[in-house]
């Protein structure tokens, strides 16, 4: 069975600018990477512990990679933007992390590619300190306030770009500040260096348990989502550099069955099963607020890995009211996803 790993990987520096020494080393590196035994895989999660990415630590735990043949090492990494830096430097395969970056890296000139679709909704939130007034009542009401993000060019500062803009407010009417997820940002809003933030479950459900934040903005749902964002919102995805993927489609495929696998495994299980499987360490002291929480958000995973029809251009349009690239330069949204793959699980039934 592949290694669970929770250790975090060291940032590898690319930020959205190539120079060419770095394009010649991403070049080799690459070429390494497509010359390693394609069994043996590393994938980067933004954030192992983060229950929007629960797909991959389960199909690891369920020895479902194992069952396709693969020896397959999960690495966290906090902030999608380091992800996806490592899967740039070949030093990773593939990610688990935010449809987002897809795009967000075309526009950069880098070929990656979605295989499989989670969810269709960011299942992040924006909760307040409750040291703030009860007069915030909305995202405007955050002008003038210091907002934590995972990090600066990460999925939670495109959405917070966003709902900011939805509400008249431009970049210099707050703070984004990167403060990392889970004990990291708990420990920001707690000190103070933030005033409200961007973050997962099982975070939120802890620092409202707790009585030291409350829900501004709710992302975790269907419905919520689609009132916030203009349509569903798929986000978390396992995503592959286009030139491996075009080089191993075999490998592609046993990894898009692992995880089908797995999503099927959640509908048809509850919610205190499933966490029994999680590791120890991302209930802590409350198991049963975990359990409560994965319970409220199994509804929102996909039964079948599918990108929906309306996922891509709503992306593509909130990331467009925070990045010039996507806004300025033509996006080939067809080229930041298949289905193909999914597909052909499916077909095999």
């Amino acid at each position: 069975m592949g290694v669970f790993t929770c250790r975090t990987a060291r940032a590898r520096g690319v930020r959205g600018w190539v120079t060419p020494w770095l394009a010649a080393f991403l070049a080799v590196a690459t070429s390494h990477a497509l010359a390693q035994d394609p069994a043996r895989l590393t994938l980067m999660v933004s954030g192992t512990a983060k229950m929007i990415y629960l797909p991959a630590t389960l199909a690891q735990r369920l020895g479902y990679f194992h069952d396709e043949g693969l020896d397959v090492e999960l690495l966290s990494q906090p902030a999608g933007v380091d992800a996806e830096s490592e899967l740039l430097t070949g030093f990773a395969q593939g990610v688990v992390g935010f449809y987002d970056h897809t795009i967000d890296l075309q526009a950069k000139g880098k070929e990656v590619r979605a295989i499989v679709v989670f969810s269709q909704v960011p299942g992040e939130a924006e909760v307040v300190s409750t040291r703030l007034p009860a007069t915030v009542q909305s995202m405007r009401d955050l002008r003038g306030r210091t907002l934590g993000v995972t990090g600066l060019g990460a999925s939670t500062s495109f959405l917070t770009r966003y709902l900011m803009t939805q509400q008249g407010l431009s970049a210099g009417d707050y703070t984004m500040l990167p403060v990392g997820a889970e004990r990291s940002f708990v420990t920001a809003l707690r000190s103070g260096r933030i005033d409200a933030g961007m973050t997962t479950d099982p975070t939120v459900s802890r620092l409202v348990h707790s009585g030291e934040a409350r829900v501004l903005l709710d992302l975790r749902t269907l419905e919520s989502t689609r009132a916030a964002l203009g349509g569903s919102y798929p986000a978390a995805c396992l995503y592959l550099q286009t030139e491996w993927l075009e080089a191993h489609p075999d490998v592609a495929a046993k990894l898009a069955r692992a995880f089908v696998r797995t999503l099927r495994y959640m509908h048809t299980h509850g919610a205190e099963d499933i966490a029994g499987r999680m590791p120890p360490e991302f209930r802590r002291d409350h198991p049963e607020l975990y359990t409560k929480a994965l319970a409220a958000a199994l509804p929102t995973f996909s039964t079948d890995g599918r990108m929906p029809d309306d996922g891509p251009p709503t992306v593509l349009r909130v990331l467009a009211a925070s990045n010039a690239n996507a806004r300025d330069k033509h996006i080939d949204l067809s080229r930041t996803y298949t289905n193909k793959f999914v597909d052909q699980v499916r077909e095999r039934r």
